[in-house]
């Protein structure tokens, strides 16, 4: 313990450095996630005799070895944070894209018919009933993506992307347990604090009618 405090203590900013490398990564992965799955999810209900092709073809691709994923962008984007930030992009996709698929369809068709019965449009529906219905699924779908994407971005150095990641492979490289203790430590502190930050923005998303009976069940489910 003494020698890792040590460690931590004599390398603090490049491990500052490292940890902000792995942040920036994963920011403008998951912001590109979201401005893409987001419409496409909404646009996939309206076009319900492709949606399944369109999902199914995103979960080919979550399915896909993080490593082969991170080697066929090297050969296309070369090396670097550039192919890594796409490569994260893609995985991020299918949580964000399939929750708010599914949060839109969820909307009772009764409430839809009740605004369309008040004279609101299409348009009006989707963005004053149907979104607002949905969101707290869609940011439960975003949620799951962030942690996804802080533990894949581990696997960026690989590319030269930099990232957490540098410190986890290059102590195993050199056999240096205090790097890689170092890095596993920031990659599951990254996760908690975006796990306890995406819960609150869920939360606060949630109509005020059914926060208390949201917070309850993810009572019960834990």
């Amino acid at each position: 313990m003494d020698e890792l405090l040590k460690f931590i203590l004599e390398r603090h900013a490049m491990i500052l450095t490292v940890i902000w490398q792995h942040l920036y990564i994963c920011v403008f992965a998951l912001a590109a996630g979201f401005i893409v799955a987001v419409p496409l999810g909404i646009f996939l209900t309206r076009r319900e005799n492709i949606s399944n092709f369109v999902i199914g073809f995103i979960n080919v691709i979550q399915t896909i070895p993080s490593l082969a994923l991170l080697g066929f962008m090297i050969p296309l984007l070369g090396i670097g944070t550039f192919p890594a930030i796409v490569a994260l992009f893609l995985y991020s996709l299918l949580p964000i894209l399939q929750n708010t698929y599914t949060g839109i369809r969820e909307v009772s068709s009764s409430i839809k018919e009740a605004a369309s019965g008040m004279g609101m449009t299409d348009f009006q529906i989707l963005f004053k009933v149907e979104i607002p219905l949905a969101l707290t699924v869609i940011m439960g779908g975003f949620r799951t993506a962030t942690i996804y994407t802080i533990s894949w971005a581990t696997l960026a150095s690989l590319v030269g992307g930099g990232g957490i990641g540098y410190l986890v492979f290059t102590g195993l490289t050199i056999s240096n347990q205090d790097m890689l203790i170092t890095g596993a430590i920031s990659a599951a502190f990254l996760a908690i604090i975006a796990d306890f930050v995406t819960r609150r923005f869920q939360i606060l998303c949630t109509p005020k009618g059914l926060r208390k009976q949201y917070m309850k069940n993810q009572g019960d489910s834990q």
